[in-house]
């Protein structure tokens, strides 16, 4: 068996490249070849199982029936286009908004991330009447021009665009109070810094986009009020605030549904994409009324595929599965669960500063125990022998030295406490 997969594996991945490109990413040194999930499992085509404690596009668990189901009832009655009335997509559309506070009242939907993100973009533009936009120095938000013109955290070969203004989002991990004060007043000074040069430079601000939990960046603990400090400047500048919630969003903190809710500051655009259709393309913008009326009122906008019946049933389908099978509790317990045994079991380890995340997202960073620098082979090498071992995680961070935990939301008790039992082996190992 093992020796019919190398073959299977070395042949599919030399197809691959003949079809995808030699450039197309894969994880790990020796790519897995996948054949089936459910739940939180998947399978691989050697038999193998291994534990998914890293993917957020199967949301409520891979191959879950009643999602499964939904698209696959919706496709045998009706696939089409937006631009007829159906009952599928405003349904969906008020079970949506209905999770969202009172001001972010409309949503426009779109097929992943990227669109969403372009689409806020756009809008603020148009609102603001200003071009300028504020981005952390290592994020990623999308793939398309607009995006890669603005993205830090991966290799692109579009320069940054003269338009864009970068922050270091300020963490304060390990700090007291006394250092975060001053890490938080120098934040700030920061974006003051950069509103200035976009206003002097004739762009002006017309948003500050980032995501809730940091989490390209590495999970990093920012000071109590920098948030409210940032998105108060670039209101006072004109700008908008869009919360880029792919990651942090649809109830992965737990206690929370959307992770813009962790900070005294609402968005005035949100965007989503990857749980939303749990495994189904679909994203969507959502903002308040006066936005979208002032937008439509100047610019004819629709997508073919979004918001299509199929693309509603699907979503429709992943929050009703989340409220039956009482997800964000789980999450909430789990989660806590998750953080507390890896503290328990790894606080006082000189290679890592603490556990990091919030809710079904955890980190932790190595540092070299000498120097104090971040140290991704140490990272990199944990996350091959969880693979190797049969647990699935990544790495994220500045220097790629982060661990990065992100189960579907169906991880369950006894998965954490496997997940921890052979993380704290393999690094008490090394």
């Amino acid at each position: 068996m093992t020796e019919n997969r190398e073959i299977n594996t070395a042949s599919l991945l030399e197809r691959r490249k003949r079809t995808l490109g030699s450039h197309t990413p894969l994880f790990y040194d020796t790519p897995l070849q996948l054949v089936s999930g459910e739940g939180v499992w998947l399978r691989a085509i050697d038999g193998s199982s291994y534990l998914d404690a890293y993917n957020n596009v199967p949301h409520v668990g891979h191959a879950h029936p009643a999602i499964a189901d939904a698209v696959s009832q919706q496709m045998r009655k009706l696939a089409l286009n937006t631009r007829y009335l159906n009952n599928r997509v405003v349904d969906y559309s008020e079970a949506l908004l209905d999770t969202f506070g009172p001001t972010l009242n409309r949503v426009s939907f779109g097929n992943s991330g990227s669109e969403a993100n372009e689409l806020a973009i756009r809008m603020a533009r148009f609102q603001s009447g200003n071009t300028g936009l504020i981005m952390s120095d290592y994020s990623y938000h999308g793939t398309t021009i607009t995006l890669a013109q603005a993205t830090t955290g991966l290799q692109t070969s579009e320069p940054m665009g003269e338009n864009v203004g970068l922050i270091r989002i300020p963490d304060a991990t390990g700090l007291d109070e006394a250092a975060t004060a001053k890490l938080l007043e120098s934040a700030l000074a920061e974006v003051d810094t950069v509103i200035a040069s976009l206003q002097s430079s004739g762009f002006g601000v017309a948003a500050v986009l980032f995501d809730p939990l940091f989490s390209t960046e590495g999970l990093v603990k920012v000071p109590a009020g920098y948030v409210e400090g940032l998105v108060q400047r670039v209101h006072a500048a004109g700008g908008l605030y869009i919360a880029d919630e792919v990651q942090s969003g649809f109830g992965r903190i737990g206690r929370l549904m959307w992770g813009h809710e962790l900070f005294d500051a609402t968005p005035d655009i949100v965007t989503m994409g990857k749980p939303m259709g749990n495994g189904h393309p679909l994203g969507a913008t959502v903002m308040g009324a006066q936005l979208l009326e002032d937008f439509g009122s100047e610019n004819m906008f629709f997508n073919t595929f979004a918001g299509n019946p199929v693309s509603s049933a699907a979503g429709h389908a992943v929050l009703n599965v989340m409220a039956d099978e009482g997800l964000m509790p789980r999450a909430a317990a789990n989660g806590a669960l998750l953080k507390r045994e890896l503290s328990r079991e790894l606080t006082g380890n000189p290679r890592i500063d603490e556990v990091r995340g919030d809710g079904l997202f955890a980190g932790m960073r190595f540092t070299d125990p000498l120097s104090g620098a971040a140290d991704p082979a140490t990272a990199k090498r944990v996350v091959e022998d969880m693979y190797r071992d049969g647990v699935l995680i990544s790495r994220v961070g500045r220097n790629d030295e982060v661990l990065k935990i992100r189960p579907p939301l169906a991880f369950e008790e006894s998965d954490a406490e496997l997940l921890v039992n052979k993380l704290s082996r393999i690094i008490g190992e090394l």
